[in-house]
């Protein structure tokens, strides 16, 4: 196996410490793990094994480290029973989704019939906030003034028709006084 080494001027400089890629076969693992195991064995000393094995010797620490650890969590005992996997869970999920969609739909049936069975008229649904022009937001609608100052005739007048003081038929707010300031909310 022909290692090509990088040179400071040709790595990154985040990039310098050299690694080899995992294992790309069978064969080569059994390569690494028969290496690794002749060095705990006492056969070679880890420099000679790096050097057999074509690489640096702080990646054979690495990869020797890399085997211990896999040594003891294939020892690790493993859990009892079948273990829940993502796709079934991911279909059990899905299955239950259909069946809340389902229940929502006889749900809304049955708020349309008893409001036909009322002889109340069904709201509309509400439109979509429209498309942004140009990337920004269409700034929110201010309430218009006359409107406000209609509300609060109608307020007043009812508030006076409790209290038995006779008002004006008209909505349209009293011209203001001269000198009198009109306060906006």
């Amino acid at each position: 196996m022909n290692k090509a080494k990088r040179t400071p001027s040709s790595a990154p400089d985040g990039a310098r410490k050299q690694s080899a890629p995992p294992a790309a076969t069978p064969s080569e693992a059994q390569r690494l793990a028969a290496a690794i195991l002749e060095v705990l064995a006492g056969l070679r000393s880890p420099p000679a094994a790096a050097e057999l094995l074509a690489i640096s010797l702080p990646r054979y620490y690495q990869l020797e480290a890399r085997a211990l650890e896999g040594l003891v969590a294939a020892l690790a005992p493993r859990p009892l029973g079948k273990q829940p996997c993502l796709e079934n869970r991911l279909k059990k999920l899905e299955k239950e989704l259909e069946v809340s969609r389902r229940a929502c739909a006889r749900q809304e049936a049955l708020v349309r019939l008893t409001q036909r069975s009322l002889g109340l008229v069904a709201l509309a649904k509400p439109k979509p906030a429209p498309a942004p022009v140009n990337g920004k937001r269409r700034k929110p609608r201010r309430p218009v003034v006359r409107a406000l100052k209609a509300a609060r005739t109608l307020r007043a007048k009812a508030d006076a028709a409790t209290a038995g003081v006779p008002q004006e038929s008209s909505l349209q707010p009293n011209a203001p006084h001269v000198g009198v300031e009109e306060t906006r909310p």
